[in-house]
Formats: C-alpha cells, structure tokens, sequence
C-alpha cells in the first residue's frame, strides 16, 4: 500500500475516533431555556431560576489560566468535595469517583468577569435545590440561586480564545443595538464542552443580558 494512503487512512480513524469520543463526552444535562426569539445573528432566551456553584478567581481574562482554575475548584466539588456520603444517579460524562457523593454534570460552564476576578459557575442539575447540594468542602465554593432572566445568545464553535471571544462579543453587542435591545450587565462565556472535544464540535456562546 502507498505510504502516504496509509498515513491518509490512519488520519482519517483518528479524527472518526476523536468525534465519536468528543460526541459522547459532551452528552451532559443542559441548562433549561426556552427560545423566545430567533434574529438575525443571535437568538432571545428565557432562563427561569435555577442554581449555580461558583467561585472566584483572580485573572483579567475570561479564557485561559483563570477560567482553568475556576473550572478545577468546582470540578472537584461535582467529583466529590463535599461533606455528604449519600450516592446519586450519574450522568455522562461524569465518573463516580471515591465515596463521597457524586455530581451529574450540567453543561454549560460559564464564565464572566468581576473587577480583576473571574465568577465561574457550574449549573446544578435541576433535581437540586439550595437544601439538598451537597455542601462543598471548598469554602472558595459558593451555591448561588440565579433568578430567572432573558439572555441573548449568540454561538460560535471552535476553540474560544481571547480575542475569538471579543470579536463575537463585540458582533452580538452591535447587532442588538441595531435591534434597540437594551444589555445589562457584562458578558458571560458558556463553554458546552470537555477540552479534550474536536474544535469542529465545540459549541461555545455569548451570553448577555437583556432587558
């Protein structure tokens, strides 16, 4: 067989195996909403009230070192790092780990800026509320109840870098002002995926809110 068919072949089974890994890893609860409006560019949703485990970072940029270490802190109190023994039911893609209880992990995991601090926050399965978390062993953790709100959303895929995140930012805000919507409130990332999911399958989003 000609060497570079062979090398052709072995690339292509790589990358078969990498969507069908990210496809199946990226399989997780999502955050509920209801789509109030498509436009041009972006869409309108409604979140109703639902409760978020954050915490708080130091970093200027919403992506990068910040955004890895927050995701890390709550990671390992969906992983584990809490005070109950109870077990719950899992969800994909997370693993049961130790005896502590469990976590299902919700997508997405979201990030916004606060002075030179990151607020990164992972949504709670829908199951929980404020009394039945699990409390985290971190104190850096906080369980926070979001209320509801409407959000404007604009997605893109591929990797979210720096300046990827300030061109769609920049595009979501121009484009509702051209739609006379009123923001409030800074921008927040929404990553869906595990780092490990092929670019070409990332979905990430612009989160704004709006009156």
């Amino acid at each position: 067989m000609n060497i570079f068919l062979l090398i052709l072949l072995v690339i292509v089974a790589l990358i078969v195996i990498w969507s069908v890994v990210g496809y199946f890893t990226s399989n997780a609860e999502q955050a509920k909403y209801s789509v109030l409006k498509k436009a041009h560019g972006y869409e309108i949703r409604h979140y109703p009230a639902h409760i978020v485990a954050q915490t708080a970072v130091e970093g200027a940029s919403i992506n990068g070192d910040a955004f890895n270490k927050g995701f890390s802190i709550i990671a390992s109190y969906i992983f584990g790092g809490n005070v109950t023994r109870e077990r719950i039911a899992m969800t994909a893609p997370v693993v049961a780990q130790g005896s502590s209880e469990k976590i299902a992990m919700t997508v997405p995991v979201t990030a916004r800026a606060e002075g030179n601090a990151q607020i990164i926050s992972f949504v709670m399965p829908s199951g929980y509320t404020l009394a039945t978390l699990p409390v985290p062993n971190d104190p850096r953790i906080k369980l926070v109840e979001v209320l509801e709100q409407k959000i404007a959303a604009l997605a893109f895929s591929w990797y979210s870098t720096d300046a990827r995140f300030d061109t769609m930012q920049k595009k979501l805000c121009a484009d509702l002002a051209r739609d006379h919507i009123e923001i409030v409130g800074t921008p927040i990332f929404a990553g869906y995926n595990p780092p490990w999911t092929p670019p070409w399958m990332n979905r990430n989003e612009i989160l704004l809110r709006i009156q």
